[in-house]
């Protein structure tokens, strides 16, 4: 076990004081939240926030799955207005601004028309990642979808954003796992919430509790709709 776990956090740790050092170079006003370091502003507070996570798919990472990604968010006032999927092995990048359309690698995209769970193809990380309530909602959704499918991390919300599936669920995210996100799949045409249909939103300060989030993203929102009927998280 620290045979693997020893290069991948000197991987994670390497790939955010990269990122943190341009942004400090560039953005000296800005403050950074990191999967890794945490909070790295002088100040409590931040108008303008960067949220890292240097690697999302760990798993795939050191396995030699070739689908992990690196996430970049930049938070105004707690609001997502810049995120970024970033796959290197396959040098594809997602890029999504508040009132843009998304674009990969330069070319706009859009999600793909899908009218209910029946028709859907379904990603999650991983089935095993579910606990308790939210297992038995999450095999609701599963159960009713045309095909369901496992192992992205990101990548699954990437493809989803490009039209290739329709639905992703997942269960225990943290901020740094989705809030980049938010501009790539809303600016694609699609849909991402929290299990009740609400905005996903937390507030990045130096005494933030990085607490835990269902998500649910859709390309379709008449799907979106259907996932969350069924998920039943009132």
């Amino acid at each position: 076990m620290i045979l693997i776990l020893g290069p991948v956090t000197i991987a994670d740790q390497a790939a955010e004081e990269s990122m943190v050092k341009i942004l400090e170079e560039n953005f000296p006003s800005h403050a950074i939240f990191g999967e890794e370091s945490g909070w790295r502003c002088k100040e409590n507070f931040a108008d303008y926030v960067w949220v890292l996570d240097p690697i999302d798919g760990t798993k795939s990472f050191i396995t030699g799955k070739p689908l992990f990604g690196t996430l970049i968010a930049l938070l105004h006032k707690g609001r997502p207005i810049l995120g970024i999927i970033d796959q290197p092995v396959l040098r594809e990048r997602w890029i999504g601004i508040s009132g843009r359309r998304t674009t990969l690698n330069g070319q706009e995209i859009s999600t793909r028309s899908c009218p209910q769970l029946s028709k859907a193809y379904l990603y999650t990380t991983s089935p095993h990642l579910f606990s308790g309530d939210a297992e038995v909602a999450f095999a609701r959704v599963r159960n009713k979808v045309k095909v369901p499918l496992y192992g992205c991390d990101c990548y699954a919300y990437a493809l989803l954003a490009s039209g290739y599936v329709d639905l992703v669920i997942e269960s225990g995210l943290k901020p740094y796992d989705f809030l980049s996100l938010i501009p790539v799949i809303e600016g694609s045409g699609g849909v991402i919430t929290d299990w009740r249909g609400h905005q996903l939103h937390w507030e990045a300060s130096s005494n933030s509790d990085v607490a835990s989030f269902n998500v649910v993203a859709a390309g379709d929102k008449r799907v979106y709709q259907d996932a969350l009927d069924n998920l039943q998280w009132y």
